[in-house]
């Protein structure tokens, strides 16, 4: 037996050690917030068991019941969010809850109360689950100004006074990336451990990359700047070679390949969804945290994404997030476009 190398995987950087580093830089912090990540890491892991066995524990297939969004929900859907909505209540350190699979927001009882507000979507991309495909856990967190006297006004506010965002992939390894503010980190779940395990810190996303992600079967309802910019990843006005189109349809997924390896991801405005298709407070507000973290930049088409303030807890937006000159380039179209008068 290797006793050397034993021993030094408990010297690993997990991610409650990590978490625990980073309040040791606060000396007021009495621990809620290493409590409340705590639990969510918790909820991810028993997802991810549950994603793994799905198929033999007979989770696949629809549950018989349709979300607030009109989709068909799957067992797992309605596992996961059972999970998470459990795991954050008993760590007491939540007020307020949205999820993406109930219609309406969760108001914890007040003896269980904490300061915290979690939006959340517990399965992003399910309907991939069968053939296989990356699918994820979203969540971003806020703080209420009065934990006793909590209404949604509390979650109703913009991107950028999250505390803390990030998502869990289940894939071929279980990885989750985080920001409280102070860049972004990943952490791979070591199965034999049980553990996340610090793998990829400070994570900067590439300042340029040569990948667009878009679901180009919306093609012929896109705005005019939207097609423009296709094209010319197809074929590059400056005679640069084209980008290469990767769309995998979890959002989890291909936001995680373009932080890790640059590009932009778009799900824009178009003739069939004006206000955007992906839920503006636990999908577009979290990945686009991420993003900004990262050195990238995330856009509506109209501003930068963390500065819209939602009207209702499921409400949608476009957004276009990425690379920070691949956005920019974006931009420039945009630009050119209401020059135009288009």
């Amino acid at each position: 037996m290797d006793h050397e190398g034993e021993a030094k995987r408990t010297d690993l950087m997990t991610i409650t050690r990590f978490v625990l580093n980073e309040q040791s830089k606060y000396p007021e912090s009495r621990g809620d917030f290493t409590i409340l990540l705590n639990h969510i890491v918790l909820g991810c892991k028993y997802v991810c068991s549950a994603v793994n066995k799905a198929g033999l524990a007979k989770l696949l297939g629809l549950a018989g019941e349709t979300n607030v969004q009109g989709e068909e929900q799957k067992k797992l859907d309605v596992l996961s969010n059972e999970v998470f909505v459990n795991a954050l209540i008993s760590s007491g350190r939540t007020c307020l809850l949205v999820s993406e699979e109930l219609e309406e927001a969760v108001f914890v009882k007040p003896k269980q109360r904490g300061k915290y507000i979690v939006v959340f979507d517990p399965l992003d991309g399910s309907s991939n689950i069968e053939c296989g495909v990356s699918i994820g856990t979203i969540f971003g967190i806020y703080a209420a100004k009065d934990k006793d006297k909590v209404t949604l006004d509390d979650v109703l506010q913009p991107g950028n006074r999250m505390l803390a965002a990030g998502y869990c992939m289940y894939g071929s390894s279980c990885m989750f990336v985080i920001s409280t503010g102070h860049g972004v980190n990943g952490f791979t779940l070591d199965p034999s451990l049980g553990e996340f395990i610090l793998t990829h810190p400070n994570i900067k996303i590439p300042k340029k990359g040569n990948i667009y992600s878009v679901n180009e079967g919306n093609a012929k309802n896109w705005e005019k700047p939207i097609t423009e910019y296709v094209d010319n990843c197809k074929f590059p006005q400056d005679g640069s070679s084209p980008k290469s189109l990767r769309y995998v349809g979890s959002m989890v997924a291909d936001i995680h390949r373009t932080l890790l390896y640059g590009g932009i991801f778009m799900y824009p405005a178009d003739k069939k969804s004006p206000d955007g298709k992906l839920r503006l407070l636990y999908e577009v507000f979290p990945m686009s945290y991420l993003l900004e973290q990262a050195g990238g930049q995330a856009f509506t088409g109209k501003g930068r994404a963390l500065d819209l303030v939602p009207k209702k807890i499921h409400e949608r937006s476009p957004v276009i997030l990425g690379s920070y000159e691949d956005v920019e380039h974006v931009k420039a179209f945009y630009a050119a476009s209401k020059a135009n008068g288009a």
